[in-house]
């Protein structure tokens, strides 16, 4: 039975959280809430037989990402067991502990620092307003594909120093990565079809072979001719003297794609689509922007795309009176922590002046926080300061789409009827 609640659908109290397909219906946001009441440490069975843990309160999904030294990424970060082969060849330093997870964010961190991501401001804004003069021309479109999707998609290409022209044809490999549970975005969708074959490719998709072809000829043509990009900074080594390795590098670069642009943009939506339905919330945006930057945070919150990451416990631990053995798997739900009333007031409430909203959107008190929330949390920004000024008004057109997906919650589609200021 689906209960609203504050204009949202929190959804079946009994939903399998763990089923790709139940995303496509919307948040099972009142499933979330029965297990944070009754069962906050719950196993799962699997078909499998092994089995494995969901943590939903917040103050669990802390104690846990604040604890690698117990709750290990090195098995992997998806539901997906993999063998000792499949981790070496997939890895990147999101399945890493330390210290070997330190020594590699060194090499890879820089260009996403504060000082690096507030120099693309400029470059930014002007690939933002490029991207809305282009959709000024319509008055209903799709907001996903016309807006959110092309921001990110071009800064992207401006970070790499790739051509414009492969900026859609990367994304839509991304597509098929970090949807690669979607069968409109790859046609080995997994759960679906059989992915055995690609077992040792990130993301289990043949998609990735074109991506690491892609990345060496890029990273080849960088070494004879260096440019003031991305690709080059990765390649440059430390002043240690550390090089990140090519098979490394390849692995890094898929995330990149995968990760950096679709989690930007199906932020960018969840963010529109909490808007037309909170429409006070719109309008005190629109009348007051300087509230833009607490309106971002609510927004991650909200939409808390990743909405889980798997750890592996390396010993016996107790949480909650509940024993989690060595080896098991445990989901950190993100997902269920953003909307704990024991941490945020109203969560069901989207509320763009919030104040205490230290959401999980990027890996709180976690030595695997995202080192590109300072560009994700600019671009978010810059879209919907630009856009906003531009309109007089905008309401849904239609019925959104979901991304088939257990890991990244997105809206694919949504159909949007503007009346933009004269």
């Amino acid at each position: 039975m689906m209960t609203p609640l504050n204009n949202v659908d929190t959804g079946d109290p009994n939903a399998d959280i763990l089923s790709p397909d139940t995303y496509t219906q919307g948040i099972p946001h009142a499933a979330f809430e029965k297990l944070r009441q009754e069962s906050p440490v719950h196993w799962h069975e699997d078909e499998d037989g092994e089995g494995l843990w969901s943590l939903t309160r917040y103050e669990d999904v802390i104690e846990a990402s604040s604890n690698p030294e117990v709750f290990s990424s090195a098995r992997g970060i998806r539901i997906e067991n993999m063998t000792d082969e499949e981790i070496e060849a997939r890895k990147t330093m999101m399945e890493m502990d330390r210290p070997e997870h330190t020594t590699y964010r060194r090499l890879v961190q820089p260009p996403f620092l504060p000082r690096f991501v507030n120099t693309y401001e400029d470059t930014l804004r002007v690939l933002a307003k490029e991207v809305l003069d282009e959709a000024k021309s319509n008055t209903e479109f799709d907001f996903v594909i016309d807006v959110a999707r092309q921001l990110p998609m071009r800064m992207l290409g401006t970070l790499l120093g790739v051509p414009d022209k492969d900026g859609p044809w990367l994304v839509g490999i991304g597509d098929a990565l970090i949807g690669n549970s979607d069968p409109e975005f790859t046609d080995v969708p997994v759960g679906i079809v059989d992915t055995d074959d690609y077992r040792l490719m990130p993301f289990r998709s043949p998609h990735s072979y074109k991506l690491f072809d892609y990345a060496a000829k890029q990273a080849a043509d960088r070494r004879k001719n260096p440019k003031d990009d991305l690709i080059t900074r990765l390649l440059e080594p430390t002043r240690e003297g550390d090089v990140l390795p090519e098979h490394d590098y390849k692995n890094f670069f898929t995330l990149m794609v995968a990760a950096g642009n679709d989690t930007t943009r199906y932020t960018m939506a969840a963010g529109m689509h909490a808007l037309l339905t909170h429409p006070d919330q719109l309008k005190k945006l629109k009348e007051n922007p300087d509230l833009m930057p607490t309106a971002v945070e609510e927004m991650l919150r909200w939409g808390s795309v990743t909405m889980h990451f798997r750890r592996t416990a390396k010993s016996d631990y107790t949480m909650n009176g509940t024993t989690i053995k060595a080896g098991d798997r445990v989901l950190l739900w993100y997902m269920g922590a953003d909307y704990d009333s024991n941490e945020f007031d109203n969560p069901y409430t989207f509320d763009i002046t919030r104040q205490h909203n230290p959401h999980m959107a990027f890996g709180l008190k976690s030595p695997h926080k995202c080192i590109g929330e300072h560009l994700a949390r600019i671009e978010i920004k810059i879209l919907f300061e630009e856009f906003l000024p531009m309109i007089d008004s905008i309401e849904l057109d239609g019925e959104t789409d979901r991304l088939r997906s257990n890991f990244i919650a997105g809206i694919k589609h949504m159909p949007v009827k503007v009346k933009w200021s004269s």
